[in-house]
């Protein structure tokens, strides 16, 4: 078998196919916030939290808002440390400890001060907050790829903030110019 293709993926969005086999990931949009010969790490950003607002967050870690942010959805950013709390947000926001610059319009913060500064009105707008991320080791994302797992699109601030979480996987798949009628969970060979 060959090896897969070397690519950076850092800010675009994986789409999940139809038929992928694992649930956790069924109609999945994600954006790749690193990517690099040691791995990759996205967040999903179309799948709600079961029962789980940003104020009932904030109250477990004693953070004190009462802005309209309480009733802010969480999302599931993926099967890995779930427990771990993610914010993905616009670029221009930084945070005084550390911020990961995703693409230009893309940033990722995943210290407490950026909740603390959500909850008082000055934090990033527009912003996701997020438990868990989705992770690939080397070669893992390529090879899942190669196998019709998943399909690549552009990311935008319109897809990712502006967009209802129940329509961004058509949404991403509409991006490509693709019916998504037409999809298949099976790879093509030649």
């Amino acid at each position: 078998m060959a090896e897969p293709q070397k690519m950076n993926l850092t800010g675009a969005l994986l789409v999940a196919m139809p038929g992928m086999g694992d649930p956790r990931f069924d109609r999945s949009v994600i954006l790749i916030c690193a990517h690099s010969h040691e791995g990759a790490m996205g967040l999903i950003v179309n799948k709600p939290a079961p029962e789980m607002a940003l104020g009932d967050l904030l109250d477990q870690l004693d953070i004190t808002c009462a802005t309209r942010l309480r009733q802010q959805q969480v999302h599931f950013g993926g099967p890995v440390e779930t427990q771990r709390g993610f914010v993905l947000h616009g670029a221009d926001y930084r945070s005084r400890l550390q911020t990961l610059d995703v693409t230009e319009a893309f940033a990722m913060t995943a210290t407490l001060d950026v909740l603390e500064d959500m909850a008082i009105g000055q934090g990033p707008e527009p912003a996701l907050a997020m438990l868990g991320y989705a992770g690939w080791g080397p070669g893992q994302l390529e090879s899942e790829i190669a196998r019709n797992d998943w399909l690549t699109a552009a990311s935008t601030p319109k897809l990712v903030f502006g967009t209802e979480d129940d329509e961004k996987w058509l949404a991403a798949v509409r991006s490509r110019g693709i019916d998504p009628l037409g999809l298949s969970g099976e790879a093509g060979r030649a």
